[in-house]
């Protein structure tokens, strides 16, 4: 699947001023590291495809890669990419870049070797400081962000259920544990990736997972869709 990769070569033409502009913003070029907690090693031979996608390594081993890659693509790459990935137009949007070979095959490029232009570092190289398992568990955050379009379509139904959820939160009496989860993950199902990957990282998925029956349950749900609502807006 080739969907929107001209988007990306283009994109990386304009990598010359990501940089530059986030140093004349003040902000640090540095690298932080990032704690891979359980996730499976990858080994020291670099891999060409994805090894934390669920289809290949578990629904739970790719929760964590999420929850990981969230971390450290907020700590080294939002500066330039975005917050959610969302590209305000001076890097590549990196929501489109295909959950496949080719695609893995550009980002683990990029990751390892970074980018320069006329002798000038615009992207810095993170294989050394951050390693291979980081590396996969950003792609992963990367390529499970879901469609803006289509989450905007369920933004009342959602608004709707955190606020059932926030009523529980305060007395589970009466909730019913069992439908709420279906439902959420009923829309969760309903929600693309941008990248083709099957499965979305949405507040909904999220908020689906909390879920045990117990008020304290029924108020983080609430908070997860509450965040990504007004994210989303």
């Amino acid at each position: 699947m080739i969907r929107s990769t001209l988007k990306l070569v283009v994109g990386a033409a304009i990598f010359g001023g990501t940089i530059s502009a986030a140093l004349a913003a003040g902000l640090p070029l540095g690298i932080s590291p990032v704690d891979t907690g359980n996730l499976p090693s990858t080994g020291d031979e670099w891999l060409t495809e994805n090894p934390y996608r669920a289809e290949t390594a578990g629904e739970e081993v790719w929760k964590e890669a999420v929850s990981i890659g969230e971390s450290g693509y907020i700590q080294n790459c939002a500066r330039c990419h975005g917050l959610e990935v969302v590209s305000g137009g001076l890097a590549p949007d990196l929501r489109f870049l295909e959950a496949e070979e080719y695609g893995d095959s550009w980002y683990v490029e990029r990751f390892r070797a970074g980018y320069s232009q006329n002798g000038t570092t615009k992207m810095p190289a993170f294989e050394e400081v951050l390693g291979q398992d980081a590396a996969w568990a950003i792609r992963t955050y990367i390529e499970t962000r879901p469609d803006d379009a289509v989450m905007a379509d369920y933004v009342a139904e959602l608004s709707d259920l955190r606020d059932t959820l926030k009523v529980l939160g305060d007395d589970a009496a009466g909730g019913d544990a069992d439908a709420l989860k279906s439902r959420l993950a009923e829309i969760a199902a309903e929600i693309p990736t941008m990248s083709g990957a099957p499965l979305a990282d949405s507040i909904a998925y999220r908020a689906s997972h909390i879920i045990d029956g117990s008020a304290e349950a029924y108020a983080r749900a609430a908070e997860t869709l509450t965040i990504g609502l007004s994210a989303a807006q």
